[in-house]
């Protein structure tokens, strides 16, 4: 035989090469004979033979082979799908079948070179030489092993084993989990080695031809699956076996009736309803597989619900069909009627039939949403593709013929390999994409490209069935290029009409399409264009900001009639001049009409004409009311008519004029919406009917749009927020009336009479009369307060209702350790209420926990509280929350005596209460009853008492044998009872010995604990003690314990001699103890126990001592006493996904992360000094007692997980998570368990019964699914990341762990590499080779992430979860398995109503974790605390605008994804795409509530520079959803006081908080004209000439009211509920003296810069803040780039205005005066300033201030340039800080210039009081001044100063701006905003320098006080001390951290 191996190509492509030529290749390579290894070269020039092998000797051969293991999980994306399961096989068999290996690994080889022959794809070469390089190396090693003649017969013999193996254990049910691991590892091993095998034998000889009738066609041994292994080897899975299972899976498989498969091109039959519409549609396996188990899953969880209605539970009813059609089809049914469309769902008559259809018409729905890919954000859209598919169904299902080809209706892209992706997905999808390109990431306007709601809107018109079906690609929808114009006139989008009913062909059906005579044209934007613009707030909350001018234009006429009564208004003349309000009332309308014109211009081609006709005619009426109410109030001003009575009064008199009679008319539309708002359901139903009159009637208030409409609630709700508002308002008006506008009506009527005739300056407009400046200085800042307050008013009514609202729903029921024990007792029968499923169900259906009485629980049921219980304790000890010692003070025991109702309390409840009770009966002096009932009145000490006489006495039973012995404690026993019985005990026992007593019994108890047989005497010494205590010292007649004893001994006379000599013989045989004790686990439970209740004291008061514990184990005793639905079995439960978002943050710490340090500190040393109790614990439970001990014992994957738990890490989220499973599998225990499985307790019947725990795992399984999306996985593994291998870890560790990533691959068509993307789920495999198996595999047109990242993360993993609810968890949170517990009750809420409706949105609670260890972190977690309990609390009920703040809310997750998921993704514009989620909610008619009963833990940052990033973030969402069309909706179709809340809860809180910052500046620069000009000066002295009291009052107390503080009410309200009152009040004073006031502020200026900015410029980006928990010192040179322009400018701005106003105020007004005026501004300014070096850690060291001064230097020297960062270079970020003005349009541009005019105000005055005026106030000095800086400007360029040299001398700079500093900072901000007309030329190189001397300026300013303060040691302890004060609290070591001793470990 040849030694030649052939080209592969021959083996690879054997399917089209002749038999002989592959049998004779594979006989080369598989014929025992045939020996050899190989080597190749790549011919990259010869495409058809690129490998050329040829025969060597493998360097192994005649050695000893050692297998290793190839790794199967680092291989290149390109390959991973088609040989990762061979090479993993090849691993698992590698020990004990090395050649099979080998075959595998050899058949992964030519898949791969089949796959890639040229080696072209990123790591394909490398990969092949590798293995290769290993085929080489096993050839002749695993020949010599191979224990059959043959190949093909070493495989059928390892495939047979195998097969058998699967045979015999397929139908075992209680198999352990590594049984059932090692059934399906066999199952994945016999499904490869079928594929090695068959490949094999259809190329070796013919006798293995004639072999091969033994290998079955197709067999299923394995199919890869997720939940339900539907194919035939996982037919016995315990989940299968649930009748609710099977009958879904009947339900689907029922195929009867169907079109025949060969007409779909499919040869045998349809498997199922999904089979046959794989084939009748073409979608893709995977999809098809993934949906299907999706559907079996919803439907099962609803028909074991609706089985005890209607059907059995074997019979999939119609009720949960007829469920799931109204869930899922409720939008595509509203969508149909909306547009006037026949919906295209049509149901047989036929029962059966129909079933099957509605099957089917989901399972169609599910499979288009599961595979639409970035169209799953545009549900219409997917409407649009369903209403055309359902209609081909249809016509498929009845065999329809089509009136236009005469044939039978079948699908339009048929049913092809991939035809839905490739022909409907695909066309949309690019659209998607190209409009995304146009973004530019963001940065472009919104208005010049389309995002997802564009696209999707544009399906809300019947203009979108011109699409027809198939689909017009030529249609303008798919044009995306806007620089080409239609030739021909634009036709009308609506110009197309709708047919006649009566139509019912498929030109209705199908909407086919209208020819028009255009060229393509780019659409624009649909029904909305977001314009960046101050103005969008306006436009959507007119009615708001109407409503506050027109109050205020009324108050101020009121004021100015001096009105001393209310009754007063309706005066004649006063009401009349209040009517002119309607003036201005239709001018405020016609700005809003020309602003609804010129918003929405740019969507005009999309907008439908009766919407421009509305438009205009809008703006026609408002023109028309504009000039008529003017013109009437002017002409019959004063004359009016009245009718009046004998009286005159308001009463008896009536006045009308024409304009009265005009106001009326106009106020009409406004009468009708005040009756629709007092009768909402009428106005629901007008909105929401398609009914010709009801259209017309909302055709004038609002566009019809498809969503907003209906939102209305309950009459009961709309009350209740309605009383809020009118309260908040009433006040608010109030305030302002009394306080603001009244006291200045007189002061203005003063200024306005006092003439002033000399200024200090020139004065421009010298004729204006009145002061008419003065006058805008004083109104301005009061006008500024007076739209601002408000929000301080929701403030404080939030403050008053939701603390109301907490105390009525029992928030804070337990609040102390003192509070829980003292109603532990109680805890039993409130958990059998709460979460133990009621016996009947029928009497508490719909009630809540509330309403009920806690009446006593079931005795069975106390058990069950005691099992829960322990799990919970013991869960504590594995989290190292609690010691061994503590977990045995907190466990109860479990005993047959729970089932009698008698509990034995933890030791923590009776601790110090034996001592007591022992300490009362040993001082008492009276009647046994009264001792009696004193110790009973103390629940705890009575129980302690009685338990330890009974435990004392059951040990004494098992230790003492002997006879004699034993009558002896018998009689003392008996002597005792019978006291007690004749209520003489204290007459016949000594009670001063009790403690004596105590003591012996305690030296006793540690000795049988100890159990050391050496012990044997003194054991015996101690029973002797306690004898003689007994019977000596406490017994009144010792004697009777003689009765005891022979009748021998009973001769004796004697008694002491007798008592002397029993004592000594008593116990002193070695047979009469029992010592050791038995080895038993409950008897040693029971003495450790004794020895405790003993020897525990007041430290047990104290427990658990870890602060967490305390806090979770509070919550949920109080929990239990809170409202909440009752509990269904697990069974019965609604089912639920978790899903959470990764991409590239620490799933978990690395060793080589744990001890690199920053700074010198590492991550576990930190950890280490920040949770000392629980390092503690972590190492007492590890059995270790350092950290060298622990690496010593290779415990270092443990001190991972340990670190890992502690940081806001992967692993962290996850281990919290699926402690949902745990808690299902244990209450589903708890449904199911007899009383022996309870009573043996959790752990031990799940070792004993493993058939039980068989049935756990699958309903968990059924009810719980969490998928992480994690879209970086495939590339991390096939890069080695590391982060890949914790991720498979964390798979492996939890088996129900799921994996959804975005696979990249690149492959090649003609030659022409192209990328193909696929959306993977994966679980983990465990075994000898761990690693991830891929599940389903599902194309995506292109890559998914075109928008905003995190909703399209979320969005391509939401098809593989699972459920009818879903919740959302992000990679900062945490769960706990006590809150688990309750997650039944939560989900029971979606089948209640709330209001009009059930909840679709379920708000959680969130418990901070991370506040405990710095300041800031303790304010931050204040603040967020009370934004999540008191200020959502208030949201939901009674205001009804709650939406989605971000996780941890569950979803109705088949109400979202019918709706456009559970984000938004376009790119900027949802860039808080959370919110956006619940926004969309509320617009489709959901309803989203808030409970507190149950948190889930949440991580928040810890540092000033984290937490100002994230604040950044939210103020830049907040701007863009001010810009958005969802505010805009919400604001305009919410009534009005539901819009209040909507705005006030929203960007209202933003918008506010910038206007109170732009009063501060609006106060000082109108305080600087009238100091500057001399107005004050004039009016003051004029003021104090006439002894005016209230003009100078008014001049001088214009302070900007700082009514913030009263912000934080909220957060001191929420602690009082939870902590005590007392307790909040203490901690709001440490708040306020570790600097709380100063952290705020300066959070103010974040939120109001970057909200602000990004309005006017754009910028809005994510920036990522780290996960990381370590607290560092930041350098000077990063606080000031953070920090420059949102801060430090604003506070140097601020401070020189201060200076500058209190220079020229002197003369003529008090330093008090002053200091009263302004001292919140200089607190401000300050703050603004120098809080950043307060909250830096070490900001103060002096070798830190050295080390900063340096790295500043540099940073301000450092040349910038391409790739040079903006932290190595001022120029760089510079640059990059005017990033936003590149964006701006002109409009921006110029608005940011008319804002830096404003420093020329101050140039301008201070001019005139400069010596070199000489008092001249001529124009003229102006102009020379200007002259003057022009000269030096030229001086600088004439003489060539270089820019290093200019900024040298920075004293010459400063020398000349000391008079002229505001101008240059004005100057600079102007080229900035102009820099695209001067970067050409040299001014804007001088621009540079002068911006570069500025900023080094401002640093050395702020530089200098910090360096000063640095010299001062106690100034850095006594930072350190107010930054951590926590941490000292808690006695945690934090000078180590901060000095950075690292080897402190």
């Amino acid at each position: 035989m040849s030694h030649e191996i052939v080209p592969a190509d021959s083996i690879l492509d054997q399917e089209t090469d002749s038999s002989s030529s592959s049998n004779h290749t594979y006989e080369r390579f598989y014929d025992a004979s045939s020996s050899g290894a190989y080597d190749y070269e790549a011919s990259a020039e010869n495409e058809e033979t690129p490998y050329t092998f040829t025969r060597t000797r493998s360097l192994t051969y005649g050695r000893q082979h050692v297998p290793e293991s190839f790794d199967s999980e680092r291989l290149p994306a390109f390959l991973a799908s088609g040989i990762h399961k061979f090479l993993l096989v090849a691993n698992l068999l590698e020990s004990e079948e090395p050649r099979v290996a080998y075959l595998c690994r050899f058949q992964a080889f030519e898949i791969a070179h089949r796959m890639d022959r040229n080696s072209t794809a990123r790591g394909v070469r490398q990969f092949k030489t590798s293995l290769l390089q290993r085929l080489e190396q096993d050839e002749y090693t695993t020949l010599d092993r191979r224990k059959e003649e043959t190949d093909t017969r070493e495989l059928r013999r390892v495939y047979h084993a195998y097969k058998d193996y699967i045979f015999r254990n397929s139908g075992a049910l209680n198999l352990e989990g590594s049984e059932r691991e090692r059934l399906i590892n066999a199952r994945r091993i016999a499904s490869v080695l079928y594929e090695v095998l068959k490949t094999v034998t259809n190329a070796v000889d013919p006798q293995a031809l004639a072999d091969r009738d033994s290998i079955p066609n197709k067999p299923q041994f394995y199919v890869p699956y997720n939940i339900l292994p539907l194919d035939q080897g996982g037919i016995q899975q315990p989940i299968m076996q649930l009748p609710e299972i099977k009958a879904a899976i009947a339900a689907v498989r029922n195929t009867r009736g169907l079109p025949s498969a060969p007409d779909f091109q499919k040869s045998g039959a349809f498997m199922d309803l999904f089979d046959f519409l794989h084939y009748c549609f073409g979608f893709q396996e995977g999809n098809v597989a993934n949906q299907r188990e999706n559907l079996i899953l919803l439907l099962a969880n609803i028909h074991i619900r609706q089985s005890h209605k209607q059907s059995p539970i074997s019979e999939l009813g119609d009720a949960a069909v007829d469920e799931l059609m109204r869930k899922f089809f409720k939008n595509y049914t509203n969508w149909s009627k909306f547009l006037g469309r026949r919906k295209s769902i049509r149901l047989p008559c036929v029962k059966q039939e129909a079933q099957q259809h509605k099957i089917l018409y989901l399972g169609l729905y599910l499979l288009i949403w599961g595979e639409a890919a970035n169209l799953r954000f545009m549900p219409e859209c997917l409407c649009y593709i369903f209403h055309h598919m359902a209609y081909e169904l249809h016509g498929i299902l009845t065999g329809a013929v089509s009136t236009i080809t005469g044939e039978k209706i079948m699908p339009a892209y048929g049913g092809a390999f991939e035809s839905f992706l490739k022909n409907v997905v695909t066309p949309i999808y690019r659209v998607i994409y190209e409009e995304a390109q146009k973004s530019k990431n963001g940065t472009a306007d919104h208005s010049k490209w389309r995002n997802y709601d564009d696209l999707n809107e544009f399906f809300w018109s019947p203009v979108c069935f011109e699409l027809g079906w198939p689909m017009r690609l030529e249609h303008d929808f798919f044009w995306v290029t806007n620089n080409r114009k239609a030739k021909n006139a634009t036709v009308p989008r609506d110009a197309v009409k709708e047919k006649n009913k009566g139509e019912e062909k498929k030109d209705e059906e199908q909407g086919a399409g209208v020819e028009e005579n255009c060229e393509p044209m780019w659409l624009g934007k649909t029904n909305f264009v977001e314009i960046r613009s101050f103005w969008q707030i306006f436009r959507s909350f007119d009615r708001m900001w109407s409503f506050y001018i027109l109050c205020l234009q009324a108050m101020i006429i009121m004021a100015c009639h001096d009105l001393e009564s209310p009754l007063q208004v309706f005066d004649a003349d006063v009401f009349e001049d209040i009517m002119s309000i309607f003036i201005t009332s239709a001018i405020l309308k016609l700005i809003q009409a020309i602003f609804d014109i010129a918003f929405t211009w740019k969507a005009r081609r999309t907008m439908e004409s009766s919407r421009k006709r509305k438009y205009m005619f809008k703006l026609f009426v408002a023109v028309i009311w504009t000039v008529v109410l003017p013109v009437l109030y002017a002409s019959t001003r004063r004359n009016y008519t009245c009718y009046s009575t004998h009286y005159k009064s308001w009463l008896g008199e009536l006045c009308f004029s024409s304009y009265m009679v005009a106001v009326t008319i106009y106020l009409m539309t406004n009468a009708i919406e005040l009756v629709l708002f007092f009768v909402p359901t009428i106005g629901k139903y007008i909105e929401i009917s398609n009914w010709r009159i009801c259209t017309m009637l909302s055709w004038w208030t609002q566009p019809r749009l498809y969503v907003g409409r209906g939102m209305q609630e309950t009459q009961v709700s709309q009350f209740k927020y309605t009383v809020f508002w009118f309260l908040v308002l009433l006040s608010k008006f109030s305030f302002s009336y009394i306080f603001e506008i009244k006291p200045l009506i007189e002061p203005t009527r003063l200024i306005m009479k006092i003439g002033v005739k000399r200024y200090d300056w020139h004065e421009l407009f010298p004729k204006v009369k009145s002061n008419a400046g003065a006058i805008v200085a004083v109104w301005s800042p009061i006008i500024v307060v007076y739209f601002m307050d408000t929000q301080i008013w929701y403030s404080v009514f939030c403050t008053i209702f939701g603390g109301l609202y907490g105390i009525l729903h029992h928030l804070g029921e337990i609040r102390t350790l003192g509070m829980l024990r003292s109603r532990f007792h109680t805890l039993p029968s409130a958990f059998n209420v709460c979460l133990i499923p009621p016996a009947l169900r029928n009497d508490q259906k719909n009630k809540r926990i509330f309403f009920r009485r806690y009446h006593k629980g079931k005795k069975d049921n106390i058990a069950k509280f005691v099992l829960v219980w322990n799990q919970i304790v013991n869960r504590f000890r594995v989290e190292d929350l609690i010691s061994n010692r503590e977990l045995d003070l907190m466990t109860i025991p479990m005993s047959k005596e729970l089932f009698s109702g008698i509990v034995r309390w933890p030791i923590f409840l009776l601790a110090h209460k034996f001592v007591t009770a022992l300490s009362i009966a040993r001082d008492f002096v009276g009647k046994d009853k009264i001792l009696v009932r004193k110790i009973r009145k103390d629940k705890y000490m009575y129980s302690a008492v009685k338990e330890c006489y009974e435990s004392l006495k059951c040990i004494l039973e098992i230790l003492v044998v002997g006879d004699l012995e034993k009558r002896v404690i018998s009689n003392i026993v008996n002597e005792i009872e019978e006291s007690i019985g004749r209520s003489n005990l204290l007459d016949n026992f000594k009670m001063s010995e009790l403690l004596a007593l105590q003591a012996k019994c305690i030296e006793l108890v540690e000795l049988l604990v100890e159990g050391n047989e050496t012990h044997h005497d003194k054991v015996v010494k101690v029973l002797q003690d306690i004898f003689e205590l007994v019977t000596n010292d406490m017994m009144t007649n010792g004697s009777r314990v003689l009765d005891s004893l022979n009748s021998s001994q009973l001769v004796e006379r004697d008694f002491a001699f007798c008592l002397q000599r029993t004592r000594h013989q008593l116990f002193a045989d070695k047979n009469s103890i029992h010592f050791p004790l038995p080895d038993n686990d409950s008897l040693n439970e029971q003495i450790k126990r004794f020895l405790l209740l003993l020897s525990v004291k007041d430290k047990a008061m104290d427990i658990p001592a870890n602060l967490d514990a305390r806090s979770r184990i509070s919550f949920f005793a109080t929990s239990l006493f809170m409202g909440m639905p009752s509990a269904p079995k697990v069974r019965n439960m609604l089912s639920f996904s978790v899903l959470t978002p990764h991409f590239t943050e620490d799933i978990n710490f690395s060793m080589k992360e744990l001890y690199s340090s920053k700074e010198e500190v590492s991550i576990i040393f930190y950890m280490q000094k920040i949770y000392p109790d629980e390092w503690k614990n972590f190492l007492e439970r590890m059995g270790c007692e350092n950290l060298d001990t622990l690496k010593d014992e290779g415990k270092e994957e443990e001190l991972r997980s340990w670190a890992s738990f502690r940081g806001q890490t992967l692993s962290r989220s996850v281990r919290g998570m699926m402690y949902y499973e745990e808690a299902l599998k244990l209450q589903a225990f708890l449904d199911m368990a007899e009383d022996e499985d309870i009573l043996e307790g959790y752990e031990a019947a799940e070792r004993n019964n493993r058939r039980l725990f068989a049935q756990l795992d699958a309903l968990s399984d059924m009810k719980f699914t969490y998928v992480v999306s994690c879209q970086m996985f495939g590339s991390q593994k096939a890069s080695g990341d590391p982060r890949a291998q914790d991720m498979i870890d964390l798979m492996i560790r939890y088996p129900s762990l799921r994996v959804a990533y975005v696979e990249e691959k690149e492959v090649f068509d003609a030659n022409k590499p192209r990328k193909v993307y696929s959306s993977i789920l994966v679980k983990g495999v465990n075994g000898k080779d761990p690693g991830a198996e891929e599940i389903y595999r599902i194309k995506l047109p292109g890559p998914p992430n075109i928008g905003e990242g995190k909703p399209e993360n979320q969005n391509h993993a939401i098809i593989f979860t699972r459920g009818e609810a879903l919740q959302t968890i992000d990679m900062n949170q945490d769960n706990y398995l006590e809150e688990a517990l309750k997650m039944r009750n939560l989900l029971q809420e979606f089948l209640q109503n709330h209001g009009r409706r059930p909840p679709t949105i379920l708000g959680l609670r969130e418990h901070i974790f991370t506040g405990s260890v710095s300041s800031l972190a303790w304010f931050m977690s204040y603040q967020e605390t009370s934004f999540v309990t008191i200020g959502q609390r208030l949201l939901a009920n009674p205001l009804r605008v709650r939406f989605h703040y971000g996780h941890p809310d569950v979803f109705d997750r088949v109400f979202h994804i019918t709706r456009g998921g559970i984000s938004k993704a376009s790119k900027t514009i949802n860039l808080s795409e959370d919110v956006f989620a619940g926004f969309n909610c509320t617009l489709r008619r959901g309803c989203i509530t808030y409970h507190e009963y149950i948190q889930v833990g949440k991580g928040r940052d810890v540092g000033l520079n984290q937490i100002s990033k994230f604040e950044a973030k939210v103020a830049n969402g907040n701007s863009e959803q001010t810009l958005s069309r969802d505010i805009h909706r919400l604001g305009r179709r919410f009534d009005f006081f539901r819009m209040l809340s909507c705005y006030f809860t929203t960007i209202g809180f933003y918008f506010s908080s910038m206007i109170s910052v732009i009063g501060i500046y609006v106060f000082l620069y109108g305080q600087l004209y009238l100091v500057l000009s001399g107005l004050q000066k004039a009016l003051m002295i004029e003021a104090k000439m006439r002894n005016i009291q209230s003009l100078e009052a008014a001049l001088a107390s214009q302070s900007f009211i700082q009514l913030g503080l009263l912000t934080g009410l909220p957060m001191v309200m929420e602690i009082g509920l939870e902590k005590g009152f007392l307790n909040a009040l203490k901690d709001f004073v440490l708040m306020q003296l570790q600097l709380a006031a100063l952290f705020f502020t300066f959070s103010l200026g974040s939120k109001t810069h970057y909200y602000g900015r990004t309005i006017l410029h754009g910028g809005a980006k994510y920036r990522p803040t780290g996960r990381k928990v370590v607290v560092f010192h930041a350098s000077f040179t990063e606080n000031y780039r953070l920090y420059s322009r949102s801060h430090f400018v604003k506070g140097f701005e601020l401070l020189l205005l201060l200076i500058v106003y209190d220079l020229f105020r002197r003369s003529y007004q008090s330093n008090m005066a002053y200091v009263f005026i302004t001292y919140s501004i200089w607190f401000m300014s300050i703050t603004w300033l120098f809080a950043p070096f307060l909250f830096n850690p070490s900001g103060f060291s002096w070798g830190k201030i050295v080390d900063d001064w340096k790295d500043w230097n540099k940073w301000i020297r450092v040349q910038g340039g391409i790739g040079i960062p903006q932290d190595k270079s001022w120029h760089s970020w510079w640059i990059d800080e005017q990033a936003h003005l590149h964006r701006s349009g002109l409009g921006a541009r110029l608005f940011e210039i008319l804002l830096s005019l404003r420093f020329f105000i101050y140039q301008y005055g201070l001019v005139y009081h400069l010596d070199i005026s000489q008092q001249s106030k001529n124009f003229l000095v102006y102009v020379l001044s200007w002259i003057v800086i022009l000269a030096v400007f030229l001086t600088v360029k004439a003489v060539n100063m270089g820019r290093q040299q200019f900024s040298a001398n920075y004293h010459l700079v400063f020398r000349f701006i000391k008079a002229f500093l505001f101008l240059g900072w004005g100057l600079i901000l102007i080229a900035q905003a102009v820099r695209p007309k001067i970067e050409n030329t040299g001014l804007w190189d001088f621009v540079k320098v002068l911006a570069k001397a500025y900023d080094y300026g401002m640093g050395v300013v702020l530089f200098t006080p910090i360096a000063v303060l640095a010299w001062l040691p106690i100034i850095s302890a006594f930072q350190t001390r107010f930054l951590f004060n926590e941490a000292f609290n808690r006695h945690l070591q934090i000078q180590p951290i901060l000095a950075g001793k690292k080897k402190h470990r």
